[in-house]
């Protein structure tokens, strides 16, 4: 299918597609989500313009490059639900799983914080209802505040890797900051909860 059809696509224009996700790729692993897209084209050996037949914009290639990344959060947040200790340590632990893929591509945080609603659907739209599913299930057991929404959490997670990326001399600040931010949305320490439960 094409990234914008939905229609089937010729063999030669796949094997265009399949290579400018490849690069997108690896592009973005080097160079960060703002790298050049006139390179990513050059390097997948079509020009500018096949580029933009397949992904009209940033986000659309953005949104097609890292949506098998965001199954593998979708598997991971059903993994936790079996074997986390507590619901939000469950909640927790996939929120730094989030924010290490994020941490992995230098400007995927400040890209997705800067997306309209409606831009990186694939990527968005599972991030919300894994974490989602995980939050629901930490508000029923007690240990999360009712008016927490996952939106939210998803949106400051991204502002803390943003934190973290401006101040690169600093490695421990992510999971300061994100303490401090479970500490703001728990309600209590469940009974019987271990030590450091959250």
């Amino acid at each position: 299918m094409t990234a914008t059809q939905g229609r089937p696509m010729r063999a030669d224009a796949r094997r265009n597609y399949e290579r400018l996700l490849e690069k997108a790729h690896q592009e973005f692993f080097v160079h960060g989500t703002d790298a050049s897209l006139e390179d990513i084209a050059r390097h997948a050996g079509v020009g500018i313009g096949t580029l933009y037949r397949h992904f009209p914009d940033r986000y659309a290639l953005m949104n097609a490059v890292f949506e098998k990344e965001v199954h593998a959060l979708e598997a991971h947040a059903d993994e936790l639900i079996e074997t986390a200790e507590s619901p939000t340590r469950a909640l927790v632990e996939w929120l730094r799983a989030s924010a290490r893929h994020s941490t992995t591509y230098r400007g995927l945080a400040a890209a997705i914080m800067a997306s309209p609603e409606a831009k990186m659907p694939n990527c968005k739209g599972p991030m919300r209802r894994s974490g989602g599913k995980l939050l629901e299930r930490a508000q029923q057991a007690g240990e999360v505040r009712k008016d927490a929404a996952i939106g939210d959490l998803l949106r400051l997670t991204n502002a803390l890797v943003l934190a973290a990326e401006q101040t690169p001399d600093d490695p421990e600040l992510f999971d300061r900051l994100l303490t401090l931010a479970v500490e703001g949305m728990r309600t209590r320490a469940p009974e019987g909860a271990p030590d450091g439960w959250r």
